[in-house]
C-alpha cells in the first residue's frame, strides 16, 4: 500500500491509499482532497495512519515472521514514499562532462546559456537546429524555441567571433608552456544542401566531390597537437592558395608572435606566396611541388640513390632548402594508386566513353594525349616516366633546422586534417542549411568552439589515463541520469547524479577534484 496524489482541473490535489494488485493498482480510500501545501501534509499524515490501521485490520496475530514482514512493508512504504517525492531526471551525464570541459577551457567567460547550449548539444547530439530544440527539452527540460535560436543565431554579435579565438589562443598557450612554436594551416569545403549561389555560397572545387553545390571556403590554423587556433570563412569559389597568407598576417599580428614556424601543404603554395612569406619575415616549412621544378634540379633529385626514409638535401639559394625525402611505403602507395587509376581509364576506354572532356578533368587522365581531332588514347610512355617520381617527396623550408625536424614539422598536418574530421564527421558542421552570412558565420563559430571542447576533453582524458576516446566516452555518459526529490516537509531539494558500476572508468569525471588542478 502507498499513498498517491491525485492532480484535478481545478488545482487541488487529492490524497488516496492505493495497492498494486496483480500489476493493476487499486484505490483503497480517498483520504480527502487538499487545497493548499498545509492541508496536503496533514492529508499524507492521515494518509499513513489509515495504512497502519489497515495493516493491522489485515493481520491482526503476528506469526514467528510477522515482525519481519511489517519492517519489509514498512521499507517497501518508505521507497514508495521517496519515489513520489522525485520531481525530475535528467539524462545529463554528457552535459555534466561538457559543462567542466567548457569551463576550463575558459569559455564561461561568455555568459550567454543559448551559446552554451548550443555548443554542447554540437557535441552530444549534433543535428539540425529543429533536432537540437527536442533534444533540450526532452533531456533537460529546456524549452528553448526554433525561432528563437534563430533569432539568436541572427543577433550573435560580430566580435564572438574575437572573444572564443582569443579564448581559444589563451588556452592553448597556457597547456604549451607560454609558447606557440608552429603554425599548421590547411582549408577545406562545406557545401550546403541549395540550388542557388549568392555572395559567400558559390560553386567551385569540392574536397568532397559535391562540384554542384554551393559551398564555402574554411580555413583553420592549429597548433602542435591540434589544438585550434583561428579560422576564416572564404567565398566558394576563391582560389584557396589567397587564403592562408591574409589568416597567418592577422593572426601574428594581432597575437605579437615571434620566433614561429608556418607549415602549410603545396596545394596552398605558389611563387607569389613564397615570396610574400619571405617578405614578411616568416618561417615555413610547405610541401614542394618537385615535379614542376626546373629540368635541373628534377634531374638531381632523379639521380639520388633511392633509400627507405633517406633524406637528400638541394641549396635554392637565397636561404631556401628544398629537401627530398623516400621511402617504400609511399613508393608502394603511389604505384598502387596509379595502377588503380590506369585501370579506370583503360576500362572507360575499352568501353569508347573517353573523350575530350576528360583531358581537363584532375587526377589520372593526366595520362591521356588526343591523337588528330576526335580519339583520345593512355600515353603509357608517361606512366614510366611517372613511376620514376614513386616515394618521393619534396618539402620547401627557409628554416635552419635539421631534417629530420622539418619532416616532423610537416606530417603533423594531420592535426589539421584529424580536426576537419572531427568537425564533419563527430560535430556535423556540414552539410549546413542556413542561408545567411549571419547565420553561416554563427554555426561556424559554435562548431570551432566544439572543436575545442573535443580537443581538450581528449587532452584531460590522456592526461588523466582514462584509455577511452572522446567518441567513448560520452557515449557512456549518456546513459547517466540525474534524479531531482524534492522534500514533502520543509521543500528542500536534493539532487543526486546516479553512477553505477559501468561508470567506474569516467567516474573522476564527476568530481570536483579532478577539475581542481586542470
Amino acid at each position: 500500500m502507498f499513498i498517491r496524489k491525485k492532480k484535478y482541473p481545478s488545482g487541488n490535489v487529492g490524497i488516496v491509499v492505493a495497492e498494486k494488485i496483480n500489476g493493476r493498482m487499486k484505490e483503497l480510500a480517498t483520504i480527502g482532497i487538499a487545497k493548499s501545501p498545509e492541508e496536503i501534509d496533514t492529508l499524507m499524515s492521515k494518509g499513513r495512519e489509515w495504512i497502519d490501521r489497515e495493516q493491522k485490520r489485515r493481520h491482526p496475530r503476528l506469526d514467528l515472521f510477522g515482525e519481519k514482514r511489517s519492517k519489509c512493508e514498512a521499507e517497501l512504504l518508505n521507497a514508495e514514499q521517496m519515489l513520489s517525492c522525485i520531481t525530475n531526471i535528467s539524462i545529463n551525464g554528457a552535459d555534466l562532462i561538457l559543462d567542466r570541459v567548457f569551463d576550463n577551457v575558459g569559455f564561461n567567460r561568455i555568459e550567454d546559456t543559448v551559446f552554451r547550449q548550443l555548443v554542447k548539444a554540437r557535441l552530444a547530439y549534433p543535428a539540425s537546429k529543429a533536432a537540437t530544440v527536442e533534444y533540450l527539452k526532452n533531456h533537460f527540460d529546456e524549452d528553448v524555441s526554433l525561432s528563437k535560436i534563430y533569432r539568436y543565431l541572427d543577433k550573435l554579435s560580430g566580435n564572438q567571433h574575437e572573444i572564443v579565438q582569443d579564448i581559444s589562443v589563451l588556452h592553448t598557450k597556457r597547456i604549451l608552456g607560454g609558447h606557440i612554436g608552429i603554425l599548421f594551416y590547411d582549408v577545406t569545403t562545406l557545401y550546403f544542401e541549395a540550388d542557388y549561389e549568392d555572395e559567400l555560397r558559390k560553386t567551385g572545387f569540392s574536397k568532397e566531390g559535391r562540384h554542384k553545390n554551393p559551398q564555402i571556403i574554411l580555413g583553420l590554423l592549429v597548433s602542435q597537437g591540434g589544438y585550434p587556433l583561428a579560422y576564416c570563412i572564404h567565398e566558394g569559389n576563391r582560389y584557396e592558395g589567397h587564403t592562408m597568407l591574409p589568416a597567418v598576417t592577422e593572426f601574428v599580428r594581432k597575437y605579437k608572435l615571434e620566433d614561429f614556424i608556418v607549415v602549410a601543404d603545396s596545394g596552398l603554395m605558389n611563387g607569389d606566396n613564397i615570396v610574400e612569406l619571405e617578405a614578411n619575415g616568416y618561417k615555413y616549412i610547405i610541401g614542394a611541388k618537385i615535379k614542376n621544378e626546373s629540368r635541373k634540379i628534377q634531374e638531381w633529385i632523379l639521380r639520388q640513390p633511392k633509400a627507405d626514409k633517406r633524406m637528400v638535401e638541394y641549396d635554392k639559394g637565397g636561404g631556401r632548402r628544398l629537401l627530398v625525402g623516400y621511402s617504400d611505403d609511399r613508393a608502394r602507395k603511389d604505384a598502387y594508386n596509379r595502377e588503380k587509376g590506369i585501370r579506370r581509364l583503360e576500362k572507360a576506354y575499352s568501353r569508347g566513353t573517353l573523350t575530350k572532356e576528360n583531358m581537363n578533368k584532375r587526377g589520372y587522365n593526366k595520362f591521356l594525349k588526343t591523337e588528330g581531332d576526335i580519339r583520345v588514347t593512355i600515353d603509357y610512355g608517361k606512366l614510366e616516366a611517372d613511376a620514376k617520381w614513386d616515394g618521393l617527396k619534396g618539402y620547401l623550408t627557409n628554416t635552419n633546422i635539421p631534417p629530420e625536424e622539418v619532416y616532423a614539422a610537416y606530417h603533423n598536418l594531420w592535426h589539421v586534417e584529424r580536426a576537419f574530421r572531427i568537425s564533419k564527421s563527430k560535430i556535423e558542421i556540414r552539410p549546413m542549411f542556413h542561408f545567411t552570412r549571419r547565420r553561416i558565420e554563427a554555426h561556424v563559430c559554435i562548431c570551432f568552439v566544439a572543436l575545442k571542447v573535443y580537443k581538450e576533453l581528449e587532452r584531460l582524458l590522456k592526461l588523466s589515463n582514462i584509455n577511452m576516446s572522446v567518441d567513448k566516452v560520452l557515449e557512456l555518459a549518456r546513459t547517466i541520469v540525474t534524479i531531482q526529490m524534492t522534500l514533502p516537509q520543509n521543500k528542500q531539494t536534493i539532487t543526486r547524479t546516479m553512477l553505477m558500476k559501468r561508470h567506474q572508468r569516467i567516474a573522476p569525471l564527476f568530481s570536483d577534484g579532478f577539475w581542481v588542478t586542470r
